[in-house]
Order: C-alpha cells, then structure tokens, then sequence
C-alpha cells in the first residue's frame, strides 16, 4: 500500500520569527488581487455635507442680523421714548421740552404735508442734488487719490492745493458759490461737491498708502502692464478705505446741502424745515429734521450694500462682519 503522503508536495516551512527571514511565495501562487487590499470604509471618512455648510452659515448671518435689527431697534426706540417722555411731561432740565412738538403732532403734520406734492417734490430735489454733487466728488475725488497716492510727483503738485482748501467749511463756500455759478441750482450742488470731496480724496490717499508693497511688486514681476496696476491691485485694495471715504463723505455732504438750501435755496428739505421755522411751525421743523436723518440712513445704508457687494471677502475677515 502506497502512502498517501509520497504523492503530496512537501509543505512550506515557515520561518520563525528570530530567524528574521520573509517567506517568499511560490511561483504557482497567486498575487493578491488590488481589492483584497483593505481600505477604509466609507463611514470612516470625514466629510463636510456641503448643504450643512450653507445651512450653518446661513443660519449665522440670520442670527448675526437679527441682533443688529434688534439693538437698532433698541437704540431708535430710546430715543423716541426720550423725546416722548420729554414732551408729555414738559421737561425743564436745562434741555427744554416747553415748545417742542410731540410725537403725535409730527405725526399728524406728516398725514398732512403727505397730501400735497410740495413735500415729495422737496425731497425729490434734494435726493437729486446730493447725489449728483456725490458722483462728481467720486468722478474726480477717486481717481485723483489714486494718482496723488500713488506717484509722488502728483502729490506734491496738488496736495498744497488740497491742504489749503480742506479746512474752509462748505457753509463758507456760499457766497463765493453763488458769485461762480450762473444759478442756485448749480451753486448748491457745487456746495454739496465740496462736502462730499475731501473726505473720498482723503481717504482715497489713505487707501494707497495702507496698501502693502509686496503685492505691488510681485504684480510688476508678473509683468502687469501699469493699467492692470491700477485695475486688479491698487483699486481692489484701497476699496475699504474708499467705502469709508465715501461713507463720511456722504454725512457731509447732507449737511452741507441743508446749509445751502437754507440760506440760497428755494426748495428742498433744508427749505422746507427753514420756511417752517421762519412760520413757527415747530411740527413741521421737527418732520424736516426727521426726514433729512432717514434720509441720511437709507444713503448710508445703500453704500455699506454696495460695498458689501463689491467685497465680499471682508465678510469673512476677522472683524469684518458689516
């Protein structure tokens, strides 16, 4: 009888594990295949569901603007409160409510004037006047704070000029205005021009000079041609100082324009409320004074949207939350 084991193959001898040596695998033995190599499972991942993302940040800014509603709302109803409180009660505290006009009589002079077209027609034209002395000042004020900030040839040519001029206020500008310009029109809006150039001139400059020069010298050594300069890197990064500029320029602007309609206007909201006191409508005077704030904010208010929309990357910086 023939053992069975003669027909077999001798088994493989496995090394142990002080001799240090690999088992190598016969020739008849199949490689492994790519998917008998183990990889990890799919749970195993992290990964970051892109709609979690979108819902999270939406959420935030949801979150972000309720607060800022609600405090805004806090801060105008303390005001409203004070001056509520302040003519119910006929406050005398060095600050006197003797004469002045109550909510509800605001109020009621506000359903009145809103009958006629004299008080939207007033609006009208001063919303016209500021912002075309606004987009003159941009015209002329942005582009020349680029130049003065970036050569300095440009800058000591007109910056003598600037600094002599910066310190004469608008209001100052009046007579001299009315002398100039064939017409009240055109004078008032030179007024606002005034108001509202500076301080875009300014902080146009500022803007170029915050700049940081590695960014311009790396354009360079790429090869950007000086317009491409100006478009793609000086302009981009002088935008927040810019928004700012036209910000604090738009407030001066408002108030040199109430100035110049008060005293050479002959409409406009700075007429509006100067004719009421001149009638001691005290009703009327504090409806004008309400309607230049509101309409102060909604100007405001359109630039932060502006600039929100042209930098979107400041939403995302620390502290640039707007």
């Amino acid at each position: 009888m023939i053992d069975k084991q003669t027909d077999r193959e001798p088994a493989a001898v496995k090394p142990s594990a002080t001799q240090g040596v690999a088992a190598v695998p016969s020739a008849n033995t199949p490689a492994p295949a790519a998917a008998e190599i183990p990889m990890p499972e799919p749970e195993q991942i992290p990964t970051v569901s892109l709609t979690k993302l979108l819902r999270r940040l939406l959420a935030q800014i949801t979150r972000e603007r309720i607060i800022t509603a609600g405090l805004a709302c806090v801060s105008l109803g303390a005001l409203f409160l004070f001056w509520y409180l302040g003519t119910k009660y006929r406050l005398e505290f060095y600050i006197r409510f003797k004469n002045v006009p109550t909510p509800y009589e605001v109020f009621q002079q506000l359903t009145q004037v809103g009958l006629s077209n004299k008080y939207l027609v007033n609006i009208a034209i001063s919303v016209r006047r500021i912002l075309t002395g606004f987009f003159i000042a941009i015209a002329i004020g942005v582009p020349l704070g680029l130049a003065i900030g970036k050569y300095q040839r440009v800058r000591d040519l007109f910056m003598p000029v600037v600094e002599v001029l910066r310190p004469i206020p608008a209001i100052a500008w009046v007579p001299m205005s009315i002398m100039l310009w064939p017409n009240n029109e055109a004078s008032i809006v030179f007024i606002t021009f005034i108001g509202a150039f500076f301080p875009i001139l300014l902080n146009t400059i500022h803007g170029v000079h915050s700049l940081d020069g590695v960014l311009i010298r790396a354009a360079r050594c790429l090869g950007a041609s000086e317009f491409r300069l100006f478009l793609n890197v000086i302009l981009p990064g002088s935008l927040p100082h810019i928004f700012t500029g036209l910000a604090v320029g738009m407030g001066v602007a408002w108030v040199s324009l109430i100035a110049a309609e008060m005293i050479s206007g002959q409409f406009g909201v700075g007429y509006f409320t100067w004719e009421a006191y001149s009638l001691v409508d005290y009703p009327a005077i504090v409806l004008g004074m309400i309607t230049i704030g509101f309409l102060g904010l909604a100007c405001s208010g359109i630039i932060r949207m502006v600039g929100n929309l042209l930098m979107p990357w400041l939403a995302f910086a620390p502290g640039g939350k707007r």
